[in-house]
């Protein structure tokens, strides 16, 4: 699932199938790759010297509450806690960095003890 939210989106993972034995490491795993990819977007083509893409990541794991909004255009929507920290992660990352919340890192160095994990300190 992917939603967008203001001028960024958000991707879900273990909404359909159980994953919860991967779930975290693959959306760490997606945001690694989308941190890498963008930096070698070029902001301008005709312009190089305007540089790359820079983007923020954050992500949270939790559960979270789904329905179909709307009758007109109706569209699935993500709501709760979870979204909410999920969203103030992005927010408050660095460009060209992932930040996730001590919950989400919790599960991440369960499922994947290889990928390193720092705290940030106070944000």
């Amino acid at each position: 699932k992917v939603e967008t939210i203001g001028d960024a989106w958000m991707g879900v993972t273990n909404l359909e199938n159980d994953q919860n034995e991967t779930h975290a490491k693959r959306i760490a795993l997606f945001a690694i790759d989308a941190v890498a990819a963008a930096s070698k977007v070029l902001i301008d083509e005709d312009d190089p010297e305007a540089g790359y893409l820079h983007i923020r990541v954050g992500f949270h794991s939790g559960p979270v509450v789904s329905n179909v909004i709307g009758s007109l255009n109706p569209r699935y929507g993500l709501f709760g806690d979870t979204v909410n920290t999920a969203s103030r992660m992005e927010s408050l990352s660095l460009s060209d960095r992932i930040q996730c919340s001590e919950a989400a890192a919790k599960i991440l160095a369960e499922q994947d003890p290889t990928l390193p994990l720092r705290k940030r300190g106070k944000v």
